[in-house]
């Protein structure tokens, strides 16, 4: 047994902290979720602290003590499984999984939007130019994942590099130049008064939007199913979280204020707001940089698509190697990518691009009807890692954890109960229906708790009728199930552009 791992080890690229909190940052940032916030002027301020104090603090301290306790390969498949069983361990991995194939549809929709800013606005509005762009590019990278690790860990970095920091840094520095040769900004450069930082959360509004603000920092867990890629991973992997937390939050905050100075709230655009932005700064002599920036806006999206594309996939196919799934879903191709699980993901993505162009009523209502149910799947999957960190510190309490929540039980039982407690909130406000769908609220309502209902339970009927053929004959249980991915993997991010069209 030590041979055969021995056999795998060197194949296996070690990435260091600085590389992992870098890679990481770039999947989870985007700044295609700077005019949402921008429209709230100072309070994106408030709206963002308080995302980050219900959801990213409690997220963050939970992934880290639970990856440095348990990093093996899946990770929340292998925390919910050590505290649960493989049951609701396949549970949650397959949730992470399966609400990705819906919440994706509003990045490769933004995709779509931008593309159509640039070369046709008015191919923005037509739900077919969007489902047409949808099917393209996600096959598309699928197909560039097939060909292997090399391609997707080239491919991934290159495009986020170039479309998400290097935009980020000059809209940074031209907003600096523009603002200090003494333009007048939209919005005061500090807030007039205490009162306009603070929201009217008794307005049912606001409460959704707060919800988006949640869901820009959702996310965090999912690097720790690549925590076997770390050097050092127990030391270095809640730091790298920790670390990309706190950038998340500047450069949040930051970008949303940059965008309010520069763009008038009453003429911004949801999906054009930093390209608008930057027209602000360049001016007309220097026009040709705003489609400029818009393409490479579409690249750094395109390239969070490619990295989604195989992330997901990899907690799931190790489940599939331990018996969960059949046989189909364990198939590899000769680059070693799981491509029975890619092929059928690219399926269901191209089904739920069909529910976006088919959904009554205008493109609004279908984009917030996706986006909303992607959020109570999704956390069904926090309920359960939630509660994991919590059961383990009391049945598994001498196992080593490099990072533990401050405070002993009494601090993990705050930590995680607050962090269930916000969760439990953001489900029943993301219930309520956008103002877009308010004449249909019942359908829905309807829609969206039977929907989490579903998708909860398919897992659960899998499991159940899952066959002993199912499980691989040399499988080996001490080893990595699928070796060819344990090889260089980037963090995923959980989508965090998803309102983009919703005002």
């Amino acid at each position: 047994m030590n041979h055969h791992t021995h056999a795998v080890a060197p194949r296996t690229v070690q990435i260091g902290l600085i590389g992992f909190v870098m890679i990481t940052s770039a999947a989870l940032l985007s700044i295609r979720t700077f005019p949402t916030e921008a429209l709230l002027g100072w309070q994106s301020v408030v709206f963002n602290i308080a995302a980050i104090v219900m959801f990213l603090l409690p997220a963050a301290f939970v992934a880290a003590e639970l990856a440095s306790g348990w990093p093996g390969e899946g990770g929340v498949y292998e925390w919910v499984k050590q505290a649960f069983g493989e049951r609701w361990g396949f549970t949650a991995v397959w949730i992470q999984w399966f609400q990705m194939t819906i919440g994706f549809i509003g990045i490769l929709a933004f995709i779509a939007a931008a593309l159509a800013y640039i070369f046709d606005p008015g191919l923005a509005g037509s739900k077919f130019f969007v489902f047409i762009v949808i099917v393209v590019v996600w096959w598309g990278a699928t197909f560039a994942n097939l060909r292997g690790l090399k391609v997707y860990e080239r491919l991934t970095i290159w495009f986020a590099a170039v479309g998400t920091y290097l935009p980020f840094v000059a809209l940074v520095i031209g907003a600096t130049i523009y603002l200090a040769s003494g333009h007048h900004p939209q919005i005061p450069l500090t807030p007039p008064s205490w009162q306009s930082l603070m929201p009217n959360f008794g307005s049912a509004n606001n409460l959704v939007l707060l919800v988006t603000f949640v869901f820009f920092y959702i996310g965090i867990e999912v690097t720790a199913a690549h925590v076997n890629n770390m050097k050092r991973p127990t030391r270095n992997y809640p730091i790298a979280i920790l670390v990309v937390s706190v950038i998340m939050a500047i450069i949040s905050i930051s970008g949303a204020l940059i965008i309010a100075w520069l763009v008038p709230a009453k003429s911004m655009s949801l999906n054009a707001g930093v390209m608008q932005a930057f027209a602000t700064i360049v001016g007309p002599s220097a026009a040709w940089i705003v489609p400029t920036v818009g393409i490479l806006i579409v690249i750094g999206a395109v390239g969070e698509v490619i990295a989604w594309v195989l992330g997901p996939v990899r907690g799931l196919s190790v489940t599939a190697h331990h018996g969960s799934l059949p046989p189909m879903m364990q198939k590899t191709n000769k680059q070693g990518m799981p491509v029975g699980l890619l092929i059928a993901q690219a399926i269901l993505v191209t089904f739920w691009g069909l529910v976006f162009l088919f959904w009554p009523g205008n493109l609004n209502a279908s984009f917030w009807a996706l986006f909303a149910l992607t959020t109570t799947v999704y956390i069904v999957m926090y309920f359960l890692m939630y509660a994991a960190v919590i059961k383990l510190r009391h049945s598994q309490p001498d196992t080593v954890r490099k990072f533990r929540i401050p405070g002993g039980k009494v601090g993990v039982w705050i930590v995680a109960g607050w962090g269930l407690i916000g969760m439990i909130f953001v489900f029943l406000i993301a219930l309520l229906p956008p103002s877009q769908v308010a004449e249909n609220a019942t359908p829905f309502e309807i829609f969206m708790i039977a929907g989490t209902i579903i998708v909860t339970a398919v897992p659960l009927i899998v499991y159940q009728f899952r066959r002993p053929s199912w499980r691989p004959i040399k499988a080996d249980p001490a080893t990595p199930p699928v070796s060819s991915t344990a090889t260089a993997q980037l963090p995923i991010a959980v989508p965090t552009e998803s309102l983009e069209k919703i005002s």
